[in-house]
């Protein structure tokens, strides 16, 4: 038989442990000796002192929630209230009764805390309010869309109110960036009709390109061509599906006009030869714009690098596909820059996501409710099975709340 201020071990090799209530069973040992018995519930109890200690630190100097406290102090309760290891139990009773009115005393606190951020966030959000609805009249259409996105931000930041005043606020400022969204969008259908303005006005100048082609007087037409390449860089560019295409004919029909006279001017060879070579080099400085990083600097150093090829001249037939295509692959490059920036900046693909991630994000904040009254029945069973649900819907906000990032909100 062995024995130390906090337990014993009896003949029988049972393990006991003294406290306020008297002797609790802890065991049976019947490995090793009664000293051996007494020091392994003492390192049990030694785990419990450990455990308790950090969780004291934790709620103390942590964002430790109350309800993830009261469980973890519930958790070292049933252990202490098992009596399955030797040591002062009572004593760790006595710190697991004060850590319980620490958690109670920090609930009140976090619950006035909210309260008062929840009244500096209606400050805020009807400020955000505000300043959407003066956005909403803006032309400025890449500074106030940025503005609103950064806005959007912003409010996604900010605790929610009442549902009745969030709902309120939310109305006015969704409905502020729509009327804003629908005057951009006019705006770019404006664009749109202008596109196919141009469209039309290509296909004649094609026409017309076509029906110099065959044409041997040399002067007058290739000053006519001159004067058609003016006319099309003046009206300006057409949908991209029929870019391309037109621009094809438009200087296929240029090249077998200018190769006949080409033929013609045999003396100009050393000339064309020459213009290659700055061509390729102007080809050369275009491709560096690629990748864009910056897309209204590269837009203006190819329009720069476009009027000096432009003043060039020709180069010799054959090498003009290869040194052309160059350049050709560098605009392409900065129109789909410019096309993903406005897919970006969609309105319509922007109102989808974001309608998508608040009802999901509703959904979140209901079940959220929902566990917690169904813990605080105790239906814990209950609240397991929603957990496993809300889980799979946070998981579905998560990635709707990365789709919306890629659009900059």
């Amino acid at each position: 038989m062995s024995s130390d201020p906090w337990g014993r071990v009896d003949e029988t090799g049972t393990v006991y442990v003294r406290t306020a209530d008297g002797e609790q069973v802890v065991g049976s040992w019947q490995a090793g000796t009664p000293d051996e018995a007494l020091a392994y519930f003492e390192r049990k109890y030694e785990g419990l002192v450990v455990e308790i200690g950090l969780l004291e630190r934790r709620v103390k100097t942590t964002d430790l929630s109350s309800k993830d406290a009261q469980v973890a102090i519930a958790h070292i309760r049933e252990q202490v209230d098992a009596h399955h290891a030797v040591g002062d139990l009572d004593a760790l009773k006595v710190r697991l009764d004060k850590l319980v009115e620490t958690v109670d005393a920090r609930r009140e606190e976090r619950k006035a805390q909210r309260a008062k951020q929840s009244d500096e966030a209606r400050h805020s959000k009807e400020a955000l309010v505000v300043e959407a609805e003066e956005l909403a009249q803006s032309d400025q259409w890449r500074a106030a869309g940025e503005r609103l996105r950064a806005l959007v931000d912003t409010w996604k930041g900010l605790p929610r109110l009442d549902r009745k005043s969030d709902d309120e606020l939310w109305h006015r400022f969704s409905h502020a960036r729509s009327a804003f969204s629908k005057r951009r969008k006019a705006h770019f259908a404006s664009l749109d009709a202008q596109r196919e303005e141009a469209r039309k006005t290509k296909e004649k100048l094609v026409a017309e390109a076509e029906s110099l082609s065959a044409s041997s007087d040399w002067g007058p037409t290739a000053a006519r061509y001159r004067e058609l390449m003016a006319d099309w860089k003046a009206a300006g560019r057409a949908q991209r599906e029929h870019e391309d295409d037109l621009w094809n004919r438009f200087r296929g029909a240029q090249d077998v006009f200018f190769a006949a006279r080409s033929s013609v001017f045999a003396e100009r060879d050393a000339e064309q030869t020459e213009n290659l070579k700055l061509k390729e080099e102007l080809a050369e400085e275009a491709e560096k714009l690629v990748p864009v990083q910056d897309l209204k600097a590269a837009r203006a150093a190819f329009r720069s690098i476009n009027e000096r090829w432009e003043a060039i001249g020709h180069v010799p037939r054959d090498a003009r596909p290869k040194v052309e295509g160059r350049m050709h692959a560098v605009e392409r490059a900065l129109q789909e820059s410019e096309e993903t920036e406005w897919r970006r900046t969609n309105p319509e693909a922007r109102a989808r996501a974001e309608g998508l991630t608040g009802q999901l994000q509703a959904a979140v904040d209901k079940l959220q409710g929902q566990i917690e009254t169904a813990r605080a029945a105790g239906n814990n069973a209950k609240a397991d099975k929603l957990q496993r649900e809300l889980d799979g819907r946070q998981a579905l906000l998560d990635q709707a709340l990365k789709g919306l990032h890629e659009f900059g909100g």
